[in-house]
C-alpha cells in the first residue's frame, strides 16, 4: 500500500521540474517578492535627481544627442 502515498508524477517536463522543486523544498519559497511600490518611487525620482546634478550645458548636449538619434542628422 506504499504506492498510494506517492503523488502522481507529471509527464510534462516543466510540471515535472516544478514537482521536483516542490518536493525538495516542501513547497516553501525562500525568495522574498520585490516591493514594487519602492521600485516605482525610485524610478519616479531618478530622472529629476539626474537632471538636478547636470549643468545646463550637459543637459543641452544630452538633448541634442537624443534629437539627432531620433530624427537623424
Amino acid at each position: 500500500m506504499a504506492m498510494a502515498d506517492k503523488p502522481k508524477r507529471p509527464r510534462d517536463a516543466n510540471q515535472l521540474a516544478k514537482f521536483i522543486v516542490d518536493l525538495a523544498t516542501d513547497g516553501e519559497s525562500s525568495v522574498p517578492l520585490p516591493d514594487h511600490e519602492a521600485q516605482r518611487d525610485g524610478g519616479l525620482k531618478g530622472g529629476k535627481a539626474r537632471a538636478d546634478k547636470l549643468s545646463p550645458d550637459e543637459r543641452a548636449a544630452i538633448a541634442q544627442k537624443a534629437a539627432k538619434t531620433r530624427w537623424g542628422n
